[in-house]
């Protein structure tokens, strides 16, 4: 069975760059114009994959022209794909993307048949849950869904890690069985919507009581931070030129999962997943921005140059 089993969302990604974003109303010409392999669950597995050893991805995708391609982009880059649901008569999710000139992107996101990977559905793959070391999964799948998957990784021993992502508040069921908790700012805020916390410590603190291991608040130029029930470590982003940061936050995932299941050392996987996030905000695209070794370690030798 794989050690990191990866549960989420596949997309296709439509993606035009501009210079500047529309106002209400406005019809702009934009510039180049690609269709990239995409989905935070899908980017996430093909990060593990590529920077790590025996991932393999679990999600659903329609009977269109896309799935083949998705499902080529995984196969390539070293993900398992044996279990992917096709789904008869819908779409395959879709996300159609802006990036500007500074490398900022909006998104928005047509899920398709990742919402058609329902409860039922993870019954079937009961076993590759309570196997794996560590299930990796984001929130753009039915949230009942993810429920269940937590259920059965936490009754088994499997390690959790969750990227709350796109934001959204999760019960204390969820949360409390949660061992890696990676959100960004924004997500973090949201998770504690209907409480009184005005700083920062007040939030994690809240948070660590509820159950959660290890909390690790990801904040694009300005680093990373870690918390844990007894240490908080620092570390700063590389400095690097952004073309497009549209899946920074899954290559940050997917490869501190890689490394936490290779060397098992809290920061070295920190590490490790801020290069490869700084890697990845260097090129165009979601799936087509992830590094594999070779091209992150010949991208970190340049940099000590």
């Amino acid at each position: 069975m794989s050690k990191i089993l990866v549960i989420g969302s596949m997309n296709m990604d439509l993606v035009v760059e501009t210079e500047r974003y529309p106002e209400e109303g406005e019809t702009i010409i934009g510039g180049k114009f690609q269709q990239i392999p995409g989905g935070k669950g899908a980017n996430q597995a093909l990060a593990a994959a590529k920077l790590g050893d025996d991932v393999e991805f679990i999600g659903a995708c329609g009977d269109d022209s896309f799935a083949p391609k998705l499902k080529s982009s995984l196969k390539n880059g070293g993900a398992k794909i044996d279990h992917i649901f096709e789904i008869e008569g819908v779409s395959t999710g879709v996300a159609v993307i802006t990036v500007d000139k500074n490398g900022n992107n909006r998104i928005i996101v047509s899920p398709g048949a990742n919402y058609e990977l329902l409860p039922e559905k993870i019954e079937k793959i009961r076993d590759k849950i309570i196997e794996a070391e560590i299930i990796l999964l984001q929130l753009e799948i039915p949230l009942n869904t993810i429920e269940r998957i937590v259920e059965i990784a936490s009754r088994n021993k499997t390690k959790i890690i969750l990227d709350p992502a796109p934001a959204q508040k999760l019960s204390d069921s969820i949360l409390e069985k949660i061992d890696y908790l990676l959100p960004n700012e924004g997500e973090l805020d949201l998770l504690l919507k209907d409480v009184k916390a005005k700083s920062r410590s007040e939030k994690i603190k809240i948070l660590l009581k509820k159950g959660i291991e290890n909390i690790i608040v990801t904040e694009g130029e300005k680093g990373i931070n870690y918390y844990g029930q007894e240490k908080e470590i620092h570390l700063d982003t590389l400095k690097v030129k952004a073309v497009d940061t549209t899946a920074a936050g899954d290559v940050f995932a997917g490869a501190f999962a890689a490394s936490l299941i290779a060397e098992n050392e809290l920061k070295k996987a920190l590490e490790f997943a801020v290069q490869a996030a700084a890697y990845s905000v260097t090129k165009i695209g979601a799936q087509s921005s992830i590094p594999d070794k070779k091209e992150l370690t010949e991208f970190l030798a340049e940099r000590s140059k």
